[in-house]
């Protein structure tokens, strides 16, 4: 069928279910659609008496299916309106007589059009193909293991619609129970093309029809020899909320270069009373060494801070390029217009009072005044920001000044000091850090097209609540992701769930699975709590990216080389099955107690000299491409003795153009502590106390240089 003609005649179909005043399909509607599409179902026929029951099901080959027909009856097995198994006139008659019974007693009011007469399915495989709206992504296709079960399996995986057939197949192999699939205990695998046809063609649909809320093809049976939908189920949903103002990316960067480089920034609201914002914001910012122009506006006085203050920021001579707001919110549209005047591209606007207290429709005006005047706002109800390369301290908190590669953002102010805290106390030199808030106009997409092409910036880590366009953040994650790595940290990862949905799609995509498979999709680092996503925005830069899968364990201490291998497997990281020469090779240094293999235990007792040459074992191995060191400290090797010999012995083979990936887990006294900076200062990333943390960091690692190209496959 021509794509015109299919599209025309579900849309005649919708719009007739729409004047009738109806959400929910009715399955033999919902067969029109899949054979418009081209979704496979059984031979069905409706029917409206007993009599054409029996006709219907004399011209099937064997038993039939027999399931109620109502447009208020979503779900057919729980009204007893489904029996599966029916053969003979006799069956037949009594099987429509119990149906149409069973739904008079589950719904008195329920229209009842017939019964559906379904060729039955030989056994198969059950899976579910689906489709929802998802209100941070849009559509989404979904893909999962069993059937009338799957809301207690949950296996389930979620893809952005459309997908094409790669990514239809991927989807099958990203389900926990992928292997059964395949074949287990002597079973046949299924047809996997003909189910990625399912899906893709499910994801067509949807996409082509933005009205459709939810699609359930459930079960799908899935054999040899096909796959067939043994139900479908279409609920259309409201009309679609009018969408957000979107930018060019030309139009991103020129906006956020102009905020992230300014020459010339406002300070409206500004102080000389020490304590209230405005006087800490221009404090900071002059303390901060920005080299630009600071322009203090406030109508009250002449001059803030020993500099000329201005009435409006209309009365400041030359260009602005960022305005600073330090005003209570209420006066923040009256300024904001005064802003639009002097064609200002950006307010940073620090005050709280708008959506997070209930006065959503004041951040609707003033988010309508920056689009009226071209002004992109960040925030409102945010701590500022911070652009360290430029000297840009925009903020009533700390000052911080330690340049580095690092970019920083979180939705809270809270969030925000936890990472200033811990970039001082780690001397994680930043990019910048950014504050966000209840994100009225600028939000994470924004930031991260600039970080993206900024010079400064090699890893982008973010904590946020939700995103407020899902698509553009992943269009701006795929953009990004092949550069530098992009780690997120989502708040509310058990909270996301329940909400009314008319499928089982519809409520397995209430949780978080949809944030956490789609994030992946974009090639995103998802970190799984606050430490670990500034964790990894502080290693990543440092480590090398990996060049192969085998990961090596030289330890000192046999439990912490079980552990570390534990850490390994659950990172998804690959244990290098040492080749004989290999094991050899280090066999010649560990003592007759020790144990090659890998991991490699040297045990503890041993002297520097053995740490240093099965280190370089590793390093001049190119079938090795990473080293996971595991320390005890005794005396016979040091803390310090150790950090020097592997930084120095790292950086010999750096200089030979041999760069891997090297963690280090150490244990011991509190000298540790002063072996670990030593280390992480010279690009080995080094923890005390823990195997976990050094794993971490390392999968964190390939599942960028996955994401990145740069490895073959995804993790």
């Amino acid at each position: 069928m021509a794509t015109q003609d299919r599209v025309a005649r579900v849309r005649a179909l919708l719009d007739g279910v729409r004047r009738e005043g109806r959400t929910a399909l009715t399955a033999p509607e919902g067969k029109r659609i899949a054979d418009a599409y081209g979704i496979a179902v059984p031979g069905e026929e409706t029917a409206r008496d007993e009599d054409e029951a029996v006709r219907h099901a004399e011209g099937f080959d064997g038993p039939v299916v027999m399931k109620i027909v109502s447009p208020d009856i979503l779900h057919k097995t729980d009204a007893g309106g489904v029996l599966v198994g029916v053969e003979g006139e006799a069956d037949v008659r009594a099987a429509f007589r119990t149906l149409v019974a069973n739904a008079r007693s589950y719904d008195a009011r329920a229209r009842v059009d017939g019964v559906q007469v379904q060729e039955l399915i030989p056994p198969g495989q059950e899976v579910i193909v689906g489709a929802v709206t998802d209100p941070t992504f849009g559509k989404v296709v979904a893909f999962g293991l069993g059937g009338v079960l799957v809301e207690v399996l949950k296996d389930v995986t979620f893809r952005l619609a459309p997908v094409d057939t790669d990514e239809a197949l991927s989807m099958l192999d990203s389900i926990r129970s992928a292997q059964i699939l395949r074949g287990v205990r002597g079973g046949p695998a299924v047809d996997r093309t003909a189910l990625a046809e399912q899906i893709r063609r499910v994801s067509e649909l949807v996409t082509d029809f933005p009205e459709i809320a939810e699609v359930d093809l459930n079960p799908v049976i899935a054999s040899p020899d096909g796959a067939v939908a043994a139900d479908i189920r279409v609920i259309l949903g409201a009309n679609a909320p009018a969408g957000r103002r979107r930018y060019t990316r030309e139009e991103i960067l020129a906006s956020m270069d102009r905020l992230m480089r300014p020459r010339s920034i406002a300070v409206i609201g500004a102080s000389d009373v020490p304590g209230k914002i405005g006087h800490a914001v221009l404090r900071n910012l002059v303390d901060g060494g920005f080299a630009g122009e600071i322009h203090p506006v406030n109508p009250k006085a002449d001059d803030i801070q020993g500099r000329k203050a201005y009435a409006s920021v209309t009365d400041i001579p030359g260009e602005v390029d960022v305005a600073v707001f330090a005003v209570p919110a209420r006066a923040v549209p009256r300024v904001l217009e005064e802003a639009g005047r002097k064609n200002i591209p950006n307010a940073v606007l620090i005050p709280s009072g708008f959506a997070e207290t209930g006065e959503a429709a004041l951040q609707d005006e003033i988010t309508a005044i920056g689009e009226r005047h071209g002004i992109r706002l960040l925030g409102p109800n945010i701590y500022g920001y911070y652009s360290t390369w430029h000297d840009v301290c925009a903020t009533f908190c700390t000052p911080y000044d330690v340049k580095g590669g690092v970019a920083l953002s979180s939705q809270s102010g809270g969030i925000g000091m936890a990472v200033l805290g811990f970039a001082r106390t780690t001397k994680t030199g930043v990019s910048a850090i950014v504050g966000l808030g209840n994100k009225a106009d600028l939000d994470e997409d924004d930031l991260l097209t600039w970080f993206g092409e900024d010079p400064h910036t090699r890893c982008v880590a973010m904590h946020l609540e939700d995103l407020k366009d899902g698509r553009a953040f992943v269009e701006a994650a795929r953009a990004t992701v092949p550069k530098k790595p992009v780690i997120v940290l989502k708040a509310g990862r058990t909270a996301a769930g329940a909400r009314a949905a008319g499928s089982h799609t519809g409520a397995l995509a209430g949780d978080d699975a949809v944030y956490d498979d789609i994030l992946r999709q974009a090639g995103v680092i998802r970190a799984p709590g606050l430490t670990d996503m500034l964790e990894y925005a502080r290693a990543l830069p440092v480590l090398p990216a990996p060049r192969g899968d085998n990961v090596v364990i030289i330890t000192g201490a046999g439990g912490s080389g079980v552990l570390l291998s534990d850490a390994v497997t659950d990172n998804g990281l690959s244990l290098m099955e040492i080749p004989p020469d290999l094991d050899a090779s280090f066999r010649e240094f560990i003592p007759p107690f020790g144990a090659a293999g890998n991991p490699v235990d040297i045990t503890g007792g041993e002297p520097p000299s053995t740490y240093e040459a099965t280190i370089r074992l590793g390093l001049e191995d190119p079938r090795v491409h990473a080293l996971v060191l595991g320390y005890w400290h005794t005396v016979v090797t040091p803390p310090m003795v150790f950090a020097e010999l592997t930084a120095r012995v790292v950086a010999e083979f750096r200089e030979r153009g041999v760069e891997k990936p090297v963690v280090a887990s150490l244990a011991g006294d509190v000298e540790i502590e002063e072996a670990c900076r030593y280390l992480y200062e010279r690009g080995v990333v080094a923890y005390p106390y823990t195997t976990e943390m050094p794993v971490a960091v390392l999968g964190a690692k390939y599942r960028w240089a996955r994401a990145a190209g740069l490895l073959g496959g995804r993790s």
